[in-house]
């Protein structure tokens, strides 16, 4: 009887030891969605446990008379879906700022907002320290500039270390 709790105390070792190398406690990369216009978002993720973690993001645009920043925070809530498949899902929200050029149509202000967000998506591991991943962003804008809902898409690239 010893022998056999024995085992299964090692067997059950060996499956969480696996279990928690299968993610990395720092990713960074790219979210290749439309952020609101300025497509594409440098990423951060930094695991604060087996299950939680916070994810930074960075979007900015310098093109056609428009200056744009944007800065995301979320918690996610990480939960495997089979092997090396994850899906999450996750709250937060940010800071948008946005400015127009003198010789911009409409009006040329400079205007900063609030908004909410959500986040819900699925990812892949791989065994290198590469994981992919697709979600769906939908956010809450509070300013003149961002007064509605946005729903955004996005497909992301990180390198865990």
């Amino acid at each position: 009887m010893k022998k056999i709790f024995l085992i299964l105390i090692v067997i059950l070792s060996f499956s969480l030891t696996a279990e928690a190398q299968n993610s990395s406690d720092n990713a960074i990369g790219l979210r290749l969605g439309d952020n609101d216009g300025l497509g594409a978002e440098v990423n951060y993720q930094r695991g604060l446990s087996g299950n939680n973690r916070l994810e930074f993001g960075l979007g900015w645009r310098t093109k056609n008379d428009v200056n744009a920043l944007k800065l995301t925070g979320l918690y996610q809530w990480v939960f495997n879906l089979d092997g090396n498949f994850n899906w999450y899902v996750g709250a937060g929200g940010g800071l948008a700022s946005i400015s127009f050029d003198n010789d911009f149509p409409g009006d040329p202000d400079n205007e900063t907002s609030l908004f909410v967000a959500g986040d819900i998506g699925i990812e892949y591991d791989f065994d290198i320290p590469i994981i992919i991943s697709l979600d769906f962003r939908p956010e809450l804008g509070f300013g003149d500039y961002n007064d509605d809902i946005d729903f955004d898409i996005a497909f992301g690239i990180r390198y865990q270390f």
